[in-house]
């Protein structure tokens, strides 16, 4: 049994000893002692924990008094660091407890001593700039002890030059590589079957439950209690992996990597890099079969292009004969029999998204072509992860904790429930502590166009301005699509300078999101334009950030083709797909945007929501009452008077 909480959680506890900041939480109490019931009782906990409850120590503390192997899941990377280099450290030493702590990454992260020298032996780059940061990735692979890419703070994580230096699981030789002794990889899963703790991603968690899936061996190690925080992504994570993706990247990087082996392992056999190049050509014209606007079609539709089923075809005999020269040569290298597996697994996929209808234990896939700025993948999903997942948990002796800001809508888990299989785990909503009624004000303006008319966007910035100048700057505008961004940038950079409003503007794709989140930060005065990936996950405390504007309520677009096939399939079972599946996914990620203002006891602002359905449609009130409880307002001179003169503010 999991005791003492209520001491731990104290104003004058252990934590409290730790943390000089530390403030008793009702809240987190209260999830702790719910997070304890299911570790003891074995079970599944859905916990919501609303923007400053304090949820990463509420599972912290019972997870770790436990005396049971934990396994810990986060979101992102930059998450993960944060637990495994401050939560973690912090919980512990206030327990007093000696408990080993790991951190797992996916291999992507972890520099390959083997692909380094292959590299550097070669002597081929895509710029200068590579061959530059070449020379500090191999002073850093003599220093280093991890080999994680994250400590060459020197190399920005985008460059081009750490997918060469960095293994795949398509590309790693295993044990026979030279290097496996010493493999940075292999040395970091050692420590994770080893630890009390293991902290990964939610990229690598899905991974292991492929492969366990698949009978192949584990990456992560068996555990008492899985604890998987921002747990509103793991739908979408699952369903990508539980999937199947070919892109034109994989087969590129196949196509180079055959070729450049080829040429070193059997420079005497000139039909094999003459098939890579087949296959570099067929790439080339599928591109163009495909075309260049971004686009998602079904497959029945895309295989209505005759040009398209031509080139597909053409790049199926270019992969099979690229296959065939691969495995005549395979014994000559290890790389070349890494290449002739690579060859052989990506053309049954192809064959597989071309030909069948790939019916897997029941389940009915979707699959579709997805045309992009950085090439094409065709896409093969299962209509819903419910079953697999529901399975796995079933399957494993653990304690399951979901735990999220934004899981319910009004308390109500449905929605995911039945997206995860998860129709018996308990759960549980806890309330942000902050006092949103005194330090937000949730503002609709009127007089808005229809959110989907031409003029919405410019009507968007036209409204935004006023406030912008009332709260100097200060400013996160998100949007729910690139072109809405693209197109709202130019407009406010226009408007900006008729005003005479010298505020600094940072744009989504003009810089990493690390990046433009520092400037942001150390400005004081900016506008922030971002979309999807600025929606959730990120955290600005204090006066730096004082107003969010979204431009429109989140709903899913309705031309993709899974969210299609999903609703079609709620409708054939006799339920609203409105009601039952776009609605509550556009409330919860309505909450994620929403949840980017307030952060701590100390903040105040405005929540600008600029689509007239929140007000005129009967749904609006469902999403607007699922919204932590601030005053509302279709005043402009309310939000002027909140931003310049909080203390007399009296909001309609």
């Amino acid at each position: 049994m999991i005791e003492g909480l209520d001491h731990i959680f104290d104003p004058l506890g252990p934590l409290a000893s730790e943390l000089p900041a530390y403030r008793f939480r009702p809240q987190q109490l209260a999830m702790a002692e719910a997070v304890a019931r299911a570790i003891d009782g074995g079970g599944q906990l859905l916990a919501e924990a609303g923007t400053g409850t304090g949820k990463t120590f509420a599972y912290l503390v019972p997870a770790l008094l436990s005396g049971g192997k934990v396994i810990i899941s986060t979101g992102t990377k930059t998450l993960q660091d944060q637990l495994f280099q401050r939560d973690l450290p912090i919980v512990r030493r206030a327990l007093r407890l000696p408990l080993t702590v790991a951190l797992l990454k996916g291999r992507a992260n972890y520099l390959c001593k083997h692909h380094l020298e292959h590299v550097a032996a070669e002597g081929t780059f895509a710029s200068r700039t590579d061959v530059r940061f070449l020379k500090r990735i191999e002073a850093f692979a003599q220093s280093t002890t991890t080999g994680d890419k994250s400590e060459l703070a020197d190399v920005p994580d985008t460059a081009s030059i750490w997918g060469q230096v960095t293994s795949t699981r398509d590309n790693c030789l295993g044990g026979e590589c030279p290097h496996y002794d010493g493999c940075f990889v292999m040395n970091a899963r050692r420590e994770a079957l080893a630890a009390d703790v293991v902290v990964v991603n939610h990229h690598l968690f899905f991974a292991d439950v492929v492969l366990r899936d698949e009978g192949l061996s584990e990456l992560l190690p068996a555990c008492n209690t899985v604890i998987l925080d921002e747990a509103h992504q793991l739908p979408d994570t699952a369903t990508l992996f539980f999937g199947e993706e070919l892109s034109a990247g994989q087969l590129a990087e196949l196509a180079r990597d055959a070729e450049i082996e080829a040429l070193r392992a059997a420079r005497d056999y000139a039909p094999l890099p003459a098939a890579a190049q087949a296959l570099a050509q067929a790439l080339r014209l599928l591109r163009l079969a495909a075309g260049d606007a971004p686009a998602k079609l079904p497959r029945v539709e895309a295989l209505r292009n005759t040009a398209f089923v031509e080139a597909l075809a053409e790049l199926g005999r270019a992969l099979d004969a690229l296959s065939v020269e691969l495995a005549r040569q395979a014994e000559r290298s290890d790389e070349l029999a890494q290449c002739a597996q690579r060859s052989s697994g990506l053309g049954t996929r192809l064959a597989r998204w071309r030909d069948a209808e790939h019916q897997d234990a029941g389940t009915e896939w979707i699959r579709w072509v997805e045309v992009s700025a950085s090439g094409w993948q065709l896409q093969a999903s299962p209509l819903s992860i419910a079953e697999v997942f529901a399975r796995h948990v079933a399957g494993s002796a653990r304690s399951w904790i979901l735990t999220s800001a934004t899981l319910a809508v009004g308390g109500d888990f449905a929605l995911y429930r039945r997206e995860l299989g998860l129709e018996a785990a308990a759960t549980g909503c806890w309330d942000s502590p902050f006092d949103y009624g005194k330090q937000a004000l949730l503002y609709l303006p009127s007089g808005l166009p229809e959110p989907n008319s031409l003029e919405h966007t410019e009507a968007v910035v036209a409204a935004a301005v006023p406030v912008l100048r009332a709260s100097r700057g200060r400013t996160f505008l998100l949007f729910t699509t690139l072109r809405a961004l693209a197109h709202a940038r130019e407009a406010l950079s226009q408007a900006l300078a008729r005003e005479g409003l010298a505020f600094p503007l940072l744009v989504q794709g003009e810089g990493s999101r690390s990046e433009l989140l520092a400037r942001f930060r150390k400005l004081g005065n900016a506008v922030l334009m971002g979309s999807q990936s600025f929606w959730e996950g990120v955290d600005v405390q204090g006066p730096a950030l004082s107003v969010v504007v979204i431009d429109k309520l989140p709903f899913a677009p309705p031309d993709d083709p899974l969210l299609a096939a999903r609703l079609e399939h709620i409708a054939r079972q006799g339920g609203s797909p409105f009601f039952d599946y776009q609605l509550p996914q556009a409330v919860i990620s309505l909450k994620q945007g929403a949840g980017r203002l307030i952060r701590s006891e100390t903040d105040r602002g405005v929540l600008m929501i600029c689509d007239r359905r929140l007000a005129e449609k009967s749904y609006g009130r469902r999403m607007w009452q699922a919204l932590p409880a601030m005053r509302r307002t279709r005043e402009l001179a309310d939000a002027v008077a909140f931003l310049t003169e909080p203390a007399e503010v009296t909001a309609g």
